[in-house]
């Protein structure tokens, strides 16, 4: 039976598989996650965005809102008087945001290019441990780099239109060739998805509403079903190598550089939930989108949204000044709440067609 390495210090003997077998509902499990991600950060957006240019179309004119006149003109100009300023600050906060995730992104693309080229490094020569990997996974050569000097993952894949495949040339003394094979083709998967540039889209999303702080965790969440996808690619009709191979590497130093728009091989935070499921155990998946974050990012989309429905309704032609009109032989008394109505009301009116 093929005995897998160490997994926080006790010995892995999984059931013999030829294939990646998971738990009956495991694979609907993370299929029904997955789509949840895509379906809360694709919501998220819509719901940050939408409220703030809704009310310039003639929908947020004549549509929204149209019942709140009935609550009284006084209440609905208390309330544009209030909630303007904070949907004028929410259309700054997207402008701010956009232009930092567009710093972010370019400040990520040259760290990573410097980074490339200070490496050290050459395709697999004809013969070696990596060409022969790389024969028996079908993966081209030219798209892979052997790479001699340091680097902070020992595999990784990087590059947003034409992604190669960067590993480090010590492997071939730690992992056999069907374990190479493997982890190359892992990586191969994350070329052909293109996934170093989707996550590096995602990541633009995440600085563009970096008011909405759960949107940063559910990308940490999609990078990790990233990895997921690409371990089923790999594994084929053997996912104990893969398993194997993944074990070996948790001993290599490595760092998080999801963040550079970098799709590493190893992470330690989903290192028991790979192995696992490889082995054909039951694995748990884990978010880590805390209560917090979901509360904050409650609370800014309600402001939002608020604010800009509040906007979106046009404050009504104040009937003070009919009410001003005397007929013959009546004459009107000044009332300084009325004055002080009058004005604040003005203020409203002026702020909301600004």
């Amino acid at each position: 039976m093929h005995q897998l390495p160490t997994l926080n210090g006790n010995v892995m003997m999984p059931r013999e598989v030829s294939r990646i077998h998971s738990p009956m509902g495991a694979d609907e499990r993370e299929s029904t996650h997955r789509l949840r991600l895509g379906y809360c950060i694709i919501a998220l957006v819509i719901l940050g965005v939408a409220p703030v240019f809704v009310h310039h179309s003639a929908f947020g004119d004549e549509v929204l809102l149209r019942s709140v006149s009935d609550v009284g003109n006084s209440y609905l100009t208390a309330i544009h008087h209030f909630l303007g300023p904070v949907h004028t600050l929410f259309h700054l906060l997207l402008v701010v945001g956009f232009f930092y995730a567009i710093a972010d992104r370019a400040s990520a693309a040259i760290r990573v290019r410097r980074a490339l080229r200070t490496l050290q490094y050459a395709e697999p020569r004809p013969g070696d441990a990596f060409w022969l990997a790389a024969a028996a996974a079908g993966v081209p050569t030219a798209s892979i780099r052997v790479v001699t000097s340091l680097t902070p993952n020992p595999a990784f894949t990087a590059g947003w239109l034409r992604p190669r495949v960067y590993v480090q040339s010590d492997l071939s003394a730690l992992l056999s060739i069907p374990e190479l094979a493997a982890l190359l083709t892992h990586e191969a998967a994350h070329v052909a998805r293109r996934d170093p540039l989707r996550l590096s889209a995602l990541r633009f999303v995440v600085r563009w509403l970096f008011w909405v702080p759960v949107l940063s965790r559910l990308a940490d969440d999609v990078a990790d079903e990233i990895e997921i996808v690409a371990d089923d690619h790999a594994a084929g009709h053997d996912p104990l190598t893969l398993a194997s191979a993944i074990l070996r590497v948790a001993q290599w130093p490595s760092a998080d550089v999801r963040a550079l728009g970098i799709v590493g091989f190893f992470h330690h935070d989903i290192l028991d939930r790979r192995v696992l499921r490889l082995a054909g155990e039951e694995s748990t998946i884990r978010s880590r989108a805390t209560g917090r974050s979901w509360a904050i990012a409650s609370v800014a989309i309600l402001l939002v949204w608020v604010s800009g429905a509040i906007v979106a309704h046009p404050l009504p032609i104040p009937v003070r000044h009919a009410s001003r009109s005397t007929t013959p032989g009546q004459t009107s008394t000044p009332n300084k709440l009325g004055l002080w109505i009058d004005r604040v009301a003005d203020d409203a009116i002026g702020h909301s067609h600004n």
